[in-house]
Protein backbone atom coordinates (compact mmCIF):
# COMPACT_ATOMS: atom_id res chain seq x y z
CA UNK A 1 0.00 0.00 0.00
CA UNK A 2 1.50 3.40 -0.94
CA UNK A 3 1.87 6.09 1.76
CA UNK A 4 -1.30 8.06 2.37
CA UNK A 5 -1.35 11.47 0.75
CA UNK A 6 -1.34 14.41 3.18
CA UNK A 7 -4.58 15.76 1.75
CA UNK A 8 -6.31 12.47 2.50
CA UNK A 9 -5.85 12.76 6.26
CA UNK A 10 -6.17 16.47 6.97
CA UNK A 11 -9.80 17.19 6.14
CA UNK A 12 -12.64 17.96 8.51
CA UNK A 13 -14.13 15.02 10.33
CA UNK A 14 -17.82 14.02 9.93
CA UNK A 15 -20.35 15.87 12.10
CA UNK A 16 -20.97 14.22 15.46
CA UNK A 17 -24.52 13.50 16.60
CA UNK A 18 -24.96 13.34 20.38
CA UNK A 19 -27.47 11.00 21.97
CA UNK A 20 -28.68 10.52 25.53
CA UNK A 21 -30.90 7.75 26.78
CA UNK A 22 -30.83 4.09 27.65
CA UNK A 23 -27.41 2.48 27.13
CA UNK A 24 -26.41 -1.13 26.58
CA UNK A 25 -22.80 -1.71 27.61
CA UNK A 26 -20.75 -4.36 29.38
CA UNK A 27 -19.51 -4.03 32.98
CA UNK A 28 -16.09 -2.47 33.72
CA UNK A 29 -15.10 -5.57 35.69
CA UNK A 30 -14.55 -7.24 32.30
CA UNK A 31 -11.17 -5.49 32.09
CA UNK A 32 -9.86 -7.98 34.65
CA UNK A 33 -10.17 -10.68 31.98
CA UNK A 34 -7.15 -9.32 30.09
CA UNK A 35 -5.41 -7.34 32.84
CA UNK A 36 -4.85 -10.36 35.09
CA UNK A 37 -3.16 -12.18 32.23
CA UNK A 38 -0.93 -9.22 31.42
CA UNK A 39 0.35 -8.26 34.89
CA UNK A 40 1.65 -11.64 35.92
CA UNK A 41 2.27 -10.96 39.63
CA UNK A 42 -0.99 -9.07 40.24
CA UNK A 43 -4.20 -10.27 41.87
CA UNK A 44 -7.61 -8.62 41.39
CA UNK A 45 -10.00 -8.87 44.32
CA UNK A 46 -13.45 -7.60 43.38
CA UNK A 47 -15.50 -6.35 46.30
CA UNK A 48 -18.98 -7.04 45.03
CA UNK A 49 -21.98 -9.33 44.79
CA UNK A 50 -22.54 -12.88 43.60
CA UNK A 51 -23.54 -11.35 40.27
CA UNK A 52 -20.03 -9.86 39.99
CA UNK A 53 -18.50 -13.27 40.73
CA UNK A 54 -20.71 -14.92 38.12
CA UNK A 55 -19.74 -12.31 35.52
CA UNK A 56 -16.03 -12.94 36.04
CA UNK A 57 -16.42 -16.70 35.99
CA UNK A 58 -18.48 -16.52 32.82
CA UNK A 59 -16.31 -13.95 31.03
CA UNK A 60 -12.92 -15.38 31.94
CA UNK A 61 -13.80 -19.06 31.79
CA UNK A 62 -12.49 -21.83 34.04
CA UNK A 63 -8.72 -22.21 34.20
CA UNK A 64 -7.91 -25.88 34.69
CA UNK A 65 -4.14 -25.91 34.93
CA UNK A 66 -3.52 -22.67 36.84
CA UNK A 67 -5.28 -20.92 39.69
CA UNK A 68 -6.73 -17.66 38.36
CA UNK A 69 -5.46 -14.38 39.76
CA UNK A 70 -8.85 -12.85 40.45
CA UNK A 71 -11.61 -13.48 42.96
CA UNK A 72 -14.67 -11.83 44.50
CA UNK A 73 -15.09 -10.82 48.12
CA UNK A 74 -18.86 -11.18 48.20
CA UNK A 75 -20.96 -8.55 49.93
CA UNK A 76 -23.87 -10.22 51.68
CA UNK A 77 -27.21 -8.88 52.84
CA UNK A 78 -25.80 -7.76 56.21
CA UNK A 79 -23.04 -5.82 54.42
CA UNK A 80 -25.49 -4.10 52.11
CA UNK A 81 -27.82 -3.28 54.98
CA UNK A 82 -25.00 -1.72 57.03
CA UNK A 83 -25.31 -4.37 59.78
CA UNK A 84 -21.74 -5.67 59.40
CA UNK A 85 -18.32 -4.02 59.34
CA UNK A 86 -17.21 -4.56 55.75
CA UNK A 87 -13.66 -3.42 56.51
CA UNK A 88 -13.15 -6.13 59.14
CA UNK A 89 -14.35 -8.79 56.72
CA UNK A 90 -12.23 -7.36 53.91
CA UNK A 91 -9.12 -7.41 56.14
CA UNK A 92 -9.79 -11.06 56.98
CA UNK A 93 -10.22 -12.04 53.32
CA UNK A 94 -7.06 -10.19 52.24
CA UNK A 95 -5.00 -11.73 55.05
CA UNK A 96 -6.11 -15.23 54.07
CA UNK A 97 -5.51 -14.52 50.38
CA UNK A 98 -1.96 -13.24 50.88
CA UNK A 99 -1.11 -16.14 53.19
CA UNK A 100 -2.29 -18.60 50.56
CA UNK A 101 -0.78 -16.74 47.60
CA UNK A 102 2.67 -15.44 48.61
CA UNK A 103 3.47 -14.85 44.91
CA UNK A 104 1.18 -11.80 44.77
CA UNK A 105 3.21 -8.62 44.21
CA UNK A 106 0.35 -6.18 43.58
CA UNK A 107 -3.14 -6.57 44.98
CA UNK A 108 -5.91 -4.56 43.36
CA UNK A 109 -9.09 -3.98 45.35
CA UNK A 110 -11.70 -3.48 42.64
CA UNK A 111 -14.85 -1.52 43.44
CA UNK A 112 -18.13 -2.67 41.93
CA UNK A 113 -21.63 -1.25 41.74
CA UNK A 114 -22.64 -2.72 45.16
CA UNK A 115 -19.51 -1.51 46.97
CA UNK A 116 -19.91 1.97 45.51
CA UNK A 117 -23.61 2.13 46.37
CA UNK A 118 -22.86 1.48 50.06
CA UNK A 119 -19.95 3.97 49.91
CA UNK A 120 -17.27 1.47 50.89
CA UNK A 121 -13.99 3.43 50.85
CA UNK A 122 -11.59 1.05 49.13
CA UNK A 123 -8.91 3.73 48.70
CA UNK A 124 -8.53 4.02 52.48
CA UNK A 125 -8.79 0.25 52.83
CA UNK A 126 -5.97 -0.20 50.31
CA UNK A 127 -3.77 2.32 52.14
CA UNK A 128 -4.44 0.59 55.47
CA UNK A 129 -3.70 -2.87 54.10
CA UNK A 130 -0.53 -1.62 52.34
CA UNK A 131 0.77 -0.27 55.67
CA UNK A 132 0.05 -3.59 57.35
CA UNK A 133 2.02 -5.39 54.64
CA UNK A 134 5.04 -3.12 55.30
CA UNK A 135 6.05 -2.99 51.66
CA UNK A 136 5.84 -6.72 50.95
CA UNK A 137 2.76 -6.28 48.74
CA UNK A 138 1.56 -3.16 46.91
CA UNK A 139 -2.17 -2.70 47.55
CA UNK A 140 -4.14 -0.36 45.26
CA UNK A 141 -7.81 0.35 44.62
CA UNK A 142 -9.72 1.28 41.49
CA UNK A 143 -13.28 1.25 40.21
CA UNK A 144 -14.54 -1.41 37.82
CA UNK A 145 -18.13 -0.31 38.33
CA UNK A 146 -20.74 -0.87 35.68
CA UNK A 147 -21.88 2.70 36.35
CA UNK A 148 -19.15 3.96 34.00
CA UNK A 149 -19.71 4.77 30.34
CA UNK A 150 -18.21 1.60 28.90
CA UNK A 151 -16.50 -1.59 30.02
CA UNK A 152 -13.00 -0.71 28.78
CA UNK A 153 -12.86 2.08 31.35
CA UNK A 154 -12.00 -0.69 33.79
CA UNK A 155 -8.53 -0.79 32.27
CA UNK A 156 -8.22 3.00 32.31
CA UNK A 157 -9.09 3.25 36.01
CA UNK A 158 -6.72 0.38 36.82
CA UNK A 159 -3.78 1.96 35.01
CA UNK A 160 -4.61 5.37 36.51
CA UNK A 161 -4.23 3.78 39.95
CA UNK A 162 -0.71 2.72 38.97
CA UNK A 163 0.43 6.19 37.84
CA UNK A 164 1.24 7.57 41.35
CA UNK A 165 3.37 4.46 41.93
CA UNK A 166 5.57 4.98 38.85
CA UNK A 167 9.15 6.01 39.72
CA UNK A 168 10.31 9.39 38.54
CA UNK A 169 12.59 9.15 35.53
CA UNK A 170 16.17 9.97 36.42
CA UNK A 171 17.65 13.00 34.64
CA UNK A 172 20.57 12.41 32.29
CA UNK A 173 23.71 14.53 31.97
CA UNK A 174 21.96 17.09 29.77
CA UNK A 175 18.52 17.00 31.33
CA UNK A 176 15.57 14.62 31.41
CA UNK A 177 16.17 11.16 30.01
CA UNK A 178 14.33 10.61 26.71
CA UNK A 179 12.11 7.52 26.63
CA UNK A 180 9.01 6.21 24.88
CA UNK A 181 6.16 4.88 27.02
CA UNK A 182 3.56 2.78 25.15
CA UNK A 183 0.25 2.95 27.02
CA UNK A 184 -2.45 0.29 26.96
CA UNK A 185 -2.61 -3.47 27.43
CA UNK A 186 -1.19 -5.45 24.52
CA UNK A 187 -0.88 -9.23 24.14
CA UNK A 188 2.69 -10.33 24.78
CA UNK A 189 3.20 -11.43 21.17
CA UNK A 190 2.21 -7.96 19.91
CA UNK A 191 4.34 -6.20 22.52
CA UNK A 192 7.36 -8.25 21.44
CA UNK A 193 6.80 -7.35 17.78
CA UNK A 194 6.48 -3.67 18.62
CA UNK A 195 9.59 -3.77 20.81
CA UNK A 196 11.69 -5.18 17.95
CA UNK A 197 10.50 -2.49 15.54
CA UNK A 198 11.02 0.38 18.01
CA UNK A 199 14.52 -0.87 18.79
CA UNK A 200 15.29 -1.12 15.06
CA UNK A 201 14.16 2.50 14.67
CA UNK A 202 16.63 3.58 17.33
CA UNK A 203 14.24 4.67 20.10
CA UNK A 204 16.60 5.47 23.01
CA UNK A 205 14.55 3.80 25.77
CA UNK A 206 11.27 1.92 25.62
CA UNK A 207 8.70 1.00 28.29
CA UNK A 208 5.17 -0.42 28.32
CA UNK A 209 2.32 0.29 30.73
CA UNK A 210 1.05 -2.02 32.06
CA UNK A 211 4.27 -4.00 32.44
CA UNK A 212 4.32 -7.77 32.56
CA UNK A 213 5.11 -7.63 36.27
CA UNK A 214 3.87 -5.03 38.72
CA UNK A 215 7.33 -4.90 40.25
CA UNK A 216 8.72 -3.51 36.96
CA UNK A 217 6.82 -0.23 36.75
CA UNK A 218 8.25 2.13 34.11
CA UNK A 219 9.68 5.53 35.07
CA UNK A 220 7.99 8.74 33.95
CA UNK A 221 9.20 12.32 33.75
CA UNK A 222 9.64 15.36 31.48
CA UNK A 223 11.58 13.33 28.90
CA UNK A 224 8.84 10.72 28.53
CA UNK A 225 7.00 10.63 25.19
CA UNK A 226 3.64 8.93 25.61
CA UNK A 227 2.17 6.84 22.78
CA UNK A 228 -1.28 5.29 23.31
CA UNK A 229 -1.87 1.83 21.89
CA UNK A 230 -5.52 1.82 23.01
CA UNK A 231 -8.03 4.67 22.60
CA UNK A 232 -9.75 4.12 25.97
CA UNK A 233 -6.86 5.13 28.27
CA UNK A 234 -7.53 8.88 28.29
CA UNK A 235 -7.65 9.18 32.08
CA UNK A 236 -4.31 7.45 32.46
CA UNK A 237 -2.80 9.57 29.69
CA UNK A 238 -3.94 12.74 31.46
CA UNK A 239 -2.40 11.55 34.75
CA UNK A 240 0.89 10.78 33.00
CA UNK A 241 0.91 14.20 31.33
CA UNK A 242 0.51 15.74 34.80
CA UNK A 243 3.67 13.89 35.79
CA UNK A 244 5.59 15.46 32.91
CA UNK A 245 5.03 13.12 29.98
CA UNK A 246 4.25 14.48 26.50
CA UNK A 247 1.41 12.85 24.59
CA UNK A 248 2.11 11.98 20.96
CA UNK A 249 -0.96 12.42 18.76
CA UNK A 250 -1.25 9.43 16.46
CA UNK A 251 -3.82 7.06 14.98
CA UNK A 252 -3.98 3.61 16.54
CA UNK A 253 -2.01 0.60 15.30
CA UNK A 254 -4.87 -1.26 13.63
CA UNK A 255 -4.18 -2.37 10.07
CA UNK A 256 -1.25 -1.42 7.88
CA UNK A 257 -2.06 2.27 7.49
CA UNK A 258 -2.72 2.94 11.16
CA UNK A 259 0.29 0.96 12.38
CA UNK A 260 2.66 2.69 9.97
CA UNK A 261 1.38 6.12 10.99
CA UNK A 262 1.65 5.12 14.67
CA UNK A 263 5.32 4.22 14.29
CA UNK A 264 5.93 7.32 12.17
CA UNK A 265 4.50 9.58 14.88
CA UNK A 266 6.74 7.99 17.51
CA UNK A 267 9.78 8.32 15.27
CA UNK A 268 9.04 11.98 14.54
CA UNK A 269 8.92 12.67 18.30
CA UNK A 270 12.54 11.49 18.50
CA UNK A 271 13.63 13.20 15.25
CA UNK A 272 14.08 9.88 13.45
CA UNK A 273 13.80 10.39 9.66
CA UNK A 274 10.70 9.16 7.83
CA UNK A 275 12.96 7.25 5.44
CA UNK A 276 14.20 5.18 8.37
CA UNK A 277 10.62 4.32 9.33
CA UNK A 278 9.88 3.13 5.80
CA UNK A 279 13.07 1.05 5.76
CA UNK A 280 12.39 -0.63 9.11
CA UNK A 281 8.69 -1.32 8.53
CA UNK A 282 8.86 -2.35 4.85
CA UNK A 283 9.22 -6.13 5.46
CA UNK A 284 6.33 -6.14 7.96
CA UNK A 285 4.18 -4.05 5.59
CA UNK A 286 4.84 -6.50 2.74
CA UNK A 287 3.85 -9.47 4.92
CA UNK A 288 0.71 -7.67 6.06
CA UNK A 289 -0.29 -6.80 2.49
CA UNK A 290 -0.01 -10.44 1.44
CA UNK A 291 -2.05 -11.60 4.43
CA UNK A 292 -4.73 -8.94 4.09
CA UNK A 293 -5.27 -9.38 0.37
CA UNK A 294 -7.21 -12.64 0.75
CA UNK A 295 -9.87 -11.00 2.94
CA UNK A 296 -10.38 -7.76 1.05
CA UNK A 297 -12.51 -9.38 -1.64
CA UNK A 298 -14.81 -10.86 1.03
CA UNK A 299 -15.26 -7.55 2.85
CA UNK A 300 -15.26 -5.04 -0.02
CA UNK A 301 -18.66 -3.44 -0.56
CA UNK A 302 -20.18 -4.94 2.60
CA UNK A 303 -22.11 -2.48 4.78
CA UNK A 304 -21.28 -2.28 8.48
CA UNK A 305 -22.63 -0.49 11.56
CA UNK A 306 -20.94 -0.12 14.96
CA UNK A 307 -23.06 0.21 18.09
CA UNK A 308 -21.27 1.98 20.96
CA UNK A 309 -19.54 -0.47 23.28
CA UNK A 310 -15.75 -0.83 23.41
CA UNK A 311 -14.37 2.59 22.38
CA UNK A 312 -12.48 0.87 19.54
CA UNK A 313 -15.21 1.71 17.06
CA UNK A 314 -13.58 4.65 15.24
CA UNK A 315 -10.14 3.14 14.52
CA UNK A 316 -11.69 -0.20 13.55
CA UNK A 317 -14.17 1.53 11.24
CA UNK A 318 -11.32 3.46 9.67
CA UNK A 319 -9.39 0.24 9.02
CA UNK A 320 -12.36 -1.57 7.51
CA UNK A 321 -13.35 1.33 5.24
CA UNK A 322 -9.92 2.48 4.04
CA UNK A 323 -8.08 -0.84 3.84
CA UNK A 324 -10.84 -3.41 3.33
CA UNK A 325 -13.35 -1.45 1.25
CA UNK A 326 -16.34 -1.77 3.60
CA UNK A 327 -19.08 0.86 3.59
CA UNK A 328 -19.65 2.54 6.95
CA UNK A 329 -23.32 3.15 7.78
CA UNK A 330 -23.10 4.24 11.41
CA UNK A 331 -20.16 4.46 13.83
CA UNK A 332 -21.39 4.81 17.39
CA UNK A 333 -19.03 5.44 20.30
CA UNK A 334 -19.88 5.43 24.03
CA UNK A 335 -18.05 8.75 24.45
CA UNK A 336 -15.62 10.68 22.31
CA UNK A 337 -12.32 11.71 23.86
CA UNK A 338 -11.21 14.21 21.23
CA UNK A 339 -7.66 14.44 22.53
CA UNK A 340 -7.20 10.68 22.22
CA UNK A 341 -9.07 10.39 18.91
CA UNK A 342 -8.07 13.53 17.01
CA UNK A 343 -5.72 11.74 14.60
CA UNK A 344 -8.40 9.15 13.74
CA UNK A 345 -11.40 11.40 13.19
CA UNK A 346 -10.10 13.03 10.02
CA UNK A 347 -9.66 9.60 8.42
CA UNK A 348 -13.37 8.81 8.53
CA UNK A 349 -15.34 9.42 5.31
CA UNK A 350 -17.49 12.54 5.24
CA UNK A 351 -20.80 10.72 4.78
CA UNK A 352 -20.66 8.37 7.75
CA UNK A 353 -23.17 8.77 10.59
CA UNK A 354 -21.01 9.35 13.68
CA UNK A 355 -22.81 9.23 17.04
CA UNK A 356 -21.62 9.77 20.61
CA UNK A 357 -23.58 8.31 23.51
CA UNK A 358 -26.60 6.13 23.01
CA UNK A 359 -30.35 6.19 22.88
CA UNK A 360 -30.78 2.45 22.49
CA UNK A 361 -34.29 2.34 21.08
CA UNK A 362 -33.61 5.05 18.48
CA UNK A 363 -30.36 3.37 17.48
CA UNK A 364 -32.07 0.00 17.08
CA UNK A 365 -34.73 1.64 14.93
CA UNK A 366 -32.03 3.05 12.64
CA UNK A 367 -30.28 -0.32 12.55
CA UNK A 368 -33.45 -2.12 11.50
CA UNK A 369 -34.01 0.44 8.78
CA UNK A 370 -30.40 0.28 7.54
CA UNK A 371 -30.12 -3.54 7.57
CA UNK A 372 -26.29 -3.56 7.31
CA UNK A 373 -24.47 -6.73 6.30
CA UNK A 374 -22.67 -6.74 9.67
CA UNK A 375 -23.31 -5.11 13.04
CA UNK A 376 -20.61 -4.83 15.70
CA UNK A 377 -22.21 -4.71 19.14
CA UNK A 378 -22.08 -5.90 22.73
CA UNK A 379 -22.96 -9.38 23.95
CA UNK A 380 -26.33 -8.26 25.30
CA UNK A 381 -27.58 -7.21 21.87
CA UNK A 382 -25.95 -9.80 19.60
CA UNK A 383 -28.35 -12.72 20.05
CA UNK A 384 -31.56 -10.63 19.82
CA UNK A 385 -30.27 -9.01 16.64
CA UNK A 386 -29.30 -12.40 15.19
CA UNK A 387 -32.87 -13.53 15.89
CA UNK A 388 -34.04 -10.60 13.74
CA UNK A 389 -31.87 -11.81 10.87
CA UNK A 390 -28.98 -9.38 11.37
CA UNK A 391 -25.40 -10.67 11.33
CA UNK A 392 -23.40 -9.55 14.37
CA UNK A 393 -19.86 -9.44 15.70
CA UNK A 394 -19.10 -9.29 19.44
CA UNK A 395 -17.14 -6.13 20.14
CA UNK A 396 -15.51 -7.50 23.31
CA UNK A 397 -13.64 -10.11 21.27
CA UNK A 398 -11.83 -7.28 19.48
CA UNK A 399 -10.49 -5.98 22.81
CA UNK A 400 -8.65 -9.05 24.08
CA UNK A 401 -7.65 -10.66 20.76
CA UNK A 402 -4.19 -9.98 19.25
CA UNK A 403 -5.28 -7.49 16.56
CA UNK A 404 -2.74 -4.64 16.78
CA UNK A 405 0.15 -4.21 14.39
CA UNK A 406 1.27 -5.27 10.94
CA UNK A 407 1.41 -9.01 11.52
CA UNK A 408 -2.11 -9.06 12.97
CA UNK A 409 -3.78 -7.01 10.19
CA UNK A 410 -5.00 -10.14 8.39
CA UNK A 411 -6.21 -11.68 11.66
CA UNK A 412 -8.17 -8.50 12.38
CA UNK A 413 -9.86 -8.62 8.97
CA UNK A 414 -10.64 -12.31 9.42
CA UNK A 415 -12.55 -11.59 12.63
CA UNK A 416 -15.05 -9.63 10.52
CA UNK A 417 -15.12 -12.21 7.73
CA UNK A 418 -16.09 -15.06 10.07
CA UNK A 419 -19.64 -13.94 10.94
CA UNK A 420 -20.34 -13.17 7.27
CA UNK A 421 -19.17 -16.67 6.30
CA UNK A 422 -21.23 -18.18 9.12
CA UNK A 423 -24.35 -16.41 7.86
CA UNK A 424 -23.67 -17.58 4.30
CA UNK A 425 -23.30 -21.20 5.42
CA UNK A 426 -26.50 -21.08 7.47
CA UNK A 427 -28.55 -19.49 4.68
CA UNK A 428 -31.02 -21.81 3.05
Amino acid sequence: MPPVAESAVCGAHPPIEHEQGQRQVFCGLAGIVWLHRKIQDAFFLVVGSRTCAHLLQSAAGVMIFAEPRFATAILGDRDLAGLADCNEELDRVVTELLARRPDIGTLFLVASCPSEVIKLDLDNAAARLAREQQGRVRVLAYSGSGLDTTFTQGEDTCLSALVPELPRAAAGATGATDALLVLGTLPDVVEDQFRRLFEALGIPALHFLPPRRGSELPPVGPGTRLLAAQPFVGGTAAALVERGATLIEAPYPFGIEGTRAWFAAAAAAFDIPAARVEEVTAPAVARAERGLERYRAELAGKRISFLPDSQLEIPLARFLQRECGMELIEVGVPYLDRRMMSAELNWLPAGVRLTEGQDLERQLDRLRADRPDLTVCGLGLANPLEAEGLTTKWSIELVFSPVHGFDQAADLAELFVRPLNRRARLAF
